[in-house]
């Protein structure tokens, strides 16, 4: 396996946290940027080379495809990527369409536990979940298929409406919680569909 120099390593290494932080991949000219070249062409080679090492891979003709290669994951075995799944309300629910954003990379050491197929990733946006330490634009880690427990914390179509809520059960009723006392407790009237339970919680550090 090809290593790196150490200018491909903190390249990698930049690419690889931007994507950890559930942010898109970085373009030729935000690397160039952060690494202070006079022209792209200087960043562009050195990601050709680390999709030639097999560290990195990309897809052709499509901006920000960045994501980390094979050789990244035989070398780095904790790292697992989960897919994002586009945003989703701490606040009022509303209307959101989820599609595939890209991937976050995730430590799973750091997590605590091994993502599955069944695992994906939502940005928050909102802050009703503030009470349970959830602030906008954390990254959440859910779980599709299991039954939630009372207590936890769900991603939730209310009356067709998406929200990230925590999952109470009271004298035979089912609502979802707010954890900030702005917000009232939603109580469906037609249909709630739990989307996933929550497993992890990523964020990102303030500039």
């Amino acid at each position: 396996m090809d290593t790196l120099t150490a200018t491909q390593s903190k390249i990698f290494d930049f690419i690889r946290q931007r994507l950890q932080n559930g942010e898109s991949s970085p373009t030729l000219r935000e690397v160039s940027q952060c690494f202070k070249y006079s022209s792209v062409r200087a960043a562009e080679c050195h990601v050709q080379a680390l999709i030639q090492k097999g560290w990195l891979s990309s897809s052709p003709g499509k901006a920000r495809s960045l994501r980390v290669g094979p050789a990244a994951q035989l070398t780095r075995s904790t790292i697992a990527d989960v897919p994002l799944f586009g945003s989703i309300p701490a606040g009022l629910p509303g209307d959101r369409q989820q599609e595939a954003e890209g991937c976050v990379s995730v430590d799973i050491e750091s997590i605590g536990f091994k993502p599955g197929r069944n695992t994906f990733a939502l940005r928050v946006t909102g802050d009703s979940m503030i009470g349970k330490h959830i602030c906008d634009g954390d990254v959440v880690l859910m779980e599709h298929g299991p039954d939630p427990r009372t207590g936890q914390i769900v991603a939730a179509l209310i009356d067709g409406k998406s929200t990230l809520k925590t999952f109470v059960v009271r004298n035979g009723k089912t609502f979802l919680k707010a954890e900030n006392p702005k917000y009232t407790d939603l109580l469906p009237s037609e249909e709630l569909m739990i989307q996933g339970v929550l497993r992890a919680l990523i964020r990102k550090a303030k500039d």
